[in-house]
């Protein structure tokens, strides 16, 4: 251990020391700031993504300098090469950086924890409430907004996926693909390989040589049997799955979640899973701690801790592995093309199943108008989406009082 690092905990010198380098108090001493700088964020990061990452550059850069803005730059465009929720990612990637294996393990359970425990709470509500109207007038009002709110990611993410004619032919194929029962996985490798290839030289004929874009229209979805209950190792391999191949916005966890749970496997309603939605809206850190809502809806406290370990688990090994390979990675031209073709096929199945959510949660002149309201709030005037949910549970509690639900 060098002399460098032996002051005391919260000295210049000991922030600029490799974890490796500290004693074991000094260690011990990191990872107790990693613990309390990603609990704190995991309990007041509403807004979504670019919030979350908003706050973590303000807290670890700005405040803390434990990285350089450019060092963070470099980890955020990492997140995008690789599945999983960005900025739980980037959350793992910065303790990786201040506490190694054990700092990476620290930071991203402490920004899952908070959002985890309140969901799971929520859950339990859900469970033992839902068929009171108390629940139903709450969410009914919650839900048009979601809505909205997903139409603005599609609107903000099509911008910057959408490069040109190419990235908008994958859109377009990728929503008839799946519309059509294409597989999720499917579409989203084929996407990234079509893109890589253009941008390599080939030639429109060649492409079609490949059968790529026949094949997208041609590979459905596995077809599985309708099964009444899910036991819990079939609820981990299922979001292990998700987490392992999701790329793009968290949102994209709908059209997944669509097929899976309630097209195929028949466990869930498309209600039930926009009522996870809106729960995973009105609850602080990641939205994909949807997944403990849906696995406890599935079976109980085993199927919410099945869930939750399955979704999480791909994003800290994927970030293990491609943390020392940031760099190269990068700079590589092929995984931009590959990342921008996946980009636009999630983004076609987060159109495909926004269709479907509005149908279920615009169902009478009250949630068309405040659907309306919401989308110009979200589209015109950039609304924050709390304040939407917020306004939403007001009109479903005015509408019930009214007795008009």
């Amino acid at each position: 251990m060098s002399d460098d690092c032996l002051p005391s905990s919260g000295s210049p010198v000991q922030d600029a020391c490799a974890y490796a380098d500290l004693s074991r108090a000094q260690k011990r001493q990191r990872l107790r700031e990693i613990a309390q700088v990603f609990l704190k964020l995991g309990s007041i990061a509403f807004g979504g993504p670019v919030a979350h990452i908003a706050m973590m550059d303000d807290e670890v850069v700005k405040r803390r300098g434990w990285l350089s803005q450019e060092r963070l730059l470099d980890l955020l465009g990492a997140t995008n090469l690789i599945p999983g929720p960005n900025s739980t990612e980037l959350a793992i990637h910065i303790g990786y950086e201040r506490g190694g294996i054990a700092g990476l393990m620290v930071a991203g359970v402490s920004f899952i924890l908070p959002s985890l425990l309140l969901v799971w709470g929520l859950a339990i509500a859900y469970v033992h409430y839902q068929s009171v109207p108390q629940v139903d007038w709450l969410l009914y009002g919650i839900k048009p907004a979601i809505v909205a709110i997903v139409l603005q990611a599609l609107w903000k993410l099509g911008r910057k996926a959408i490069k040109g004619w190419l990235t908008g032919s994958v859109v377009l194929a990728t929503v008839v693909a799946f519309a059509g029962g294409g597989s999720e996985l499917v579409l989203l490798l084929l996407a990234g390989a079509s893109v890589v290839l253009f941008r390599r030289g080939f030639s429109q004929h060649t492409l079609r040589s490949t059968g790529l874009p026949s094949l997208m229209l041609a590979l459905p979805a596995p077809v599985s049997a309708p099964m009444a209950a899910a036991s819990g190792l079939q609820i981990f391999w299922v979001f292990l799955k998700v987490g392992s191949i999701l790329y793009g916005s968290g949102y994209v966890l709908l059209a997944f979640l669509q097929r899976d749970l309630v097209d195929h496997n028949h466990w869930l309603t498309t209600q039930q899973l926009l009522d996870a939605v809106a729960i995973g809206q009105v609850t602080p850190g990641p939205v994909f701690t949807t997944a403990t809502f849906i696995g406890y809806l599935l079976n109980g406290h085993v199927g919410a801790l099945a869930a939750t370990c399955g979704i999480f688990l791909p994003s800290f090994v994927f970030v293990l592995a491609l943390n020392p390979w940031v760099a190269k990675l990068r700079a590589s031209q092929t995984m931009s093309a590959f990342l921008d073709g996946v980009n636009a096929a999630s983004l076609g199945l987060m159109a495909a199943v926004t269709y479907t959510l509005g149908r279920a949660a615009v169902v009478d002149g009250l949630t068309l108008f405040w659907f309306g309201v919401s989308a110009i709030a979200v589209l015109r005037f950039n609304l924050n989406a709390m304040g939407l949910i917020l306004g939403g549970g007001i009109v479903g509690f005015a509408a019930h009082l009214l007795h008009w639900i």
